[in-house]
C-alpha cells in the first residue's frame, strides 16, 4: 500500500508541472493585445514636484523599459493613423502621447525617448510658442526644430491655440462664453472653435508640421457639437481622457487613453492596467 501512494503522489505532482507549464498557465502567452493600440497618456515630467499628472524622469524610463522588456512595440502616430485606417499594427502596440507643451517634454522625456527609441507624440497649446507662459515653462519653436531633426518620430499636433481655458466646469471649447455684449450666440461660439483651431495648426505647419488632423481635448472635455467643428477644421483623430485600448472600431474623435504619467503608477502597475483592460 505504501508503494501505491508513493507512485499516486509522483503522479499527481507530474501532473500540476505539465499544467503549470501549458500555455493557459503562462503569463507571456495570456498577457497583451493583438489589432489594437494602448494609447498612453503623460504631461509634465519633474525631479521633485510629482502628482496625478506629473512624474519623475526615473519613473518614466522604468514604465517604458519594463514594457520593452514585456515585448510591448512602440508605434508613431503616423503608424497609429494607418492603423485607424484599416493598416496593421505589431502586437501590444504602445503609442505615447503627451498634453499641453511643456518644455520638460524636451529637457526630461525627449533624452530617454530617444536613447530607447520611442516615437511620441505631443499635443500643444500654440498661444505657448509665440508668449511666454505664466505658469510652467512650455516647448520653443527651436525645441520642437531640435526634436524633429533626427529619429526617434517626435511628432506635435494640436491641443488649442489659446482655449487650454475653463468656464467655470465648462471647457472653453465647450461652452457659450459671457461677453461684453452678452452670451455668445451660436454662429458666435462656432466662429470662435473654428478660427482658434485653425489657428493651432497654422501654426504647428508654420514650425514645419505635416499630415496636421489630429487633437487632443483641453481637460478630456467634448461633445458632439465640438466634434462636428473639429472635423470642419480638419481634425480626423481627437483623444480623450476615457481609459481604454484603442481598436479601429471607435469612434475616430473618441479615441481612449490610459494615463500613464501619474506619480502613483509604478512600471508593474501600468504594465496591469494594460492588460486588465484588454
Amino acid at each position: 500500500m505504501k508503494h501505491r501512494v508513493y507512485r499516486l503522489t509522483l503522479g499527481s505532482f507530474l501532473l500540476f508541472i505539465l499544467i503549470a507549464q501549458s500555455p493557459a498557465h503562462t503569463a507571456v502567452a495570456t498577457n497583451g493585445h493583438t489589432d489594437k493600440v494602448a494609447v498612453l497618456m503623460y504631461h509634465h515630467l519633474d525631479n521633485s514636484n510629482t502628482n496625478s499628472l506629473t512624474i519623475t524622469p526615473a519613473l518614466f524610463r522604468q514604465q517604458l523599459t519594463f514594457l520593452k522588456s514585456k515585448g510591448y512595440h512602440f508605434i508613431s502616430l503616423h503608424d497609429f493613423r494607418l492603423f485607424m485606417q484599416g493598416g496593421p499594427v505589431p502586437s501590444n502596440a504602445v503609442l505615447i502621447t503627451f498634453d499641453d507643451g511643456y518644455e520638460s517634454f524636451y529637457t526630461q522625456a525627449y533624452p530617454i525617448l530617444k536613447e530607447l527609441s520611442v516615437p511620441a507624440v505631443n499635443f500643444v497649446v500654440t498661444n505657448y510658442l509665440l508668449e511666454v507662459s505664466p505658469y510652467l515653462p512650455h516647448l520653443s519653436v527651436d525645441q520642437i526644430h531640435a526634436m524633429r531633426t533626427e529619429p526617434p518620430n517626435i511628432d506635435f499636433q494640436c491641443h488649442t491655440h489659446d482655449m487650454h481655458k475653463k468656464a467655470g466646469r465648462k471647457s472653453y471649447l465647450t461652452a457659450h462664453l459671457v461677453t461684453a455684449t452678452g452670451k455668445e450666440s451660436q454662429q458666435m461660439y462656432e466662429n470662435r472653435v473654428l478660427q482658434d483651431t485653425s489657428t493651432c495648426l497654422q501654426l504647428l505647419n508654420k514650425v514645419g508640421m505635416s499630415e496636421l488632423n489630429s487633437f487632443s481635448y483641453p481637460y478630456g472635455i467634448y461633445n458632439s457639437q465640438l466634434s462636428v467643428l473639429l472635423l470642419e477644421s480638419g481634425i480626423r483623430y481627437a483623444f480623450t481622457i476615457h481609459p481604454g485600448l484603442a481598436s479601429r472600431g471607435v469612434d475616430h474623435l473618441e479615441i481612449p487613453r490610459i494615463n500613464a504619467g501619474s506619480a502613483s503608477i509604478s512600471a508593474k502597475r501600468l504594465y496591469q492596467m494594460i492588460n486588465h483592460l484588454n
